[in-house]
């Protein structure tokens, strides 16, 4: 299990992500794939504590599983990626996307799915049994 940590805080926040193109339209082909893969993973340059684990494109929907920091909202990473990954694709592929979307309201549906990915409870209860040893150091000692 590997933690995070950033000023004063550490962390293991996961999460499975999916969103789907507007009216579900199966636009997203091999090579458009590839290229909504490369612009997701653009986004750790700007944002460099969103880890992108892995990353699945379907016909006609996205899967990303990600660590997002407690400091931002799931809501607004979620935005600023299809904000931006939306932007890029109607500039590179705007006579592709034609085909289905004629109008200026965007490629993506309005909502999306987020799930935690969690650790099981036998975990948690040893971190807990284990917090005093942990702090002094002694946590790895046991569990050699």
């Amino acid at each position: 299990m590997r933690l995070h940590k950033q000023a004063h805080t550490v962390y293991k926040n996961q999460y499975h992500i999916v969103w789907v193109t507007r009216y579900r339209h199966p636009w997203l082909t091999q090579g458009i794939d590839d290229y909504l893969k490369l612009k997701l993973r653009e986004a750790s340059k700007h944002h460099p504590d969103w880890e992108m684990i892995e990353i699945g494109v379907d016909k006609d929907h996205v899967h990303i599983h990600m660590i997002i920091p407690p400091k931002y909202a799931v809501s607004i990473v979620i935005k600023a990626l299809k904000s931006n990954t939306a932007r890029e694709m109607k500039t590179k592929f705007q006579p592709w996307l034609s085909r289905w979307y004629w109008d200026n309201k965007g490629i993506w549906s309005r909502g999306f799915f987020s799930s935690t990915v969690g650790i099981d409870e036998q975990t948690i209860r040893n971190y807990i049994k284990q917090q005093g040893e942990d702090d002094a150091g002694q946590a790895q000692l046991a569990m050699l």
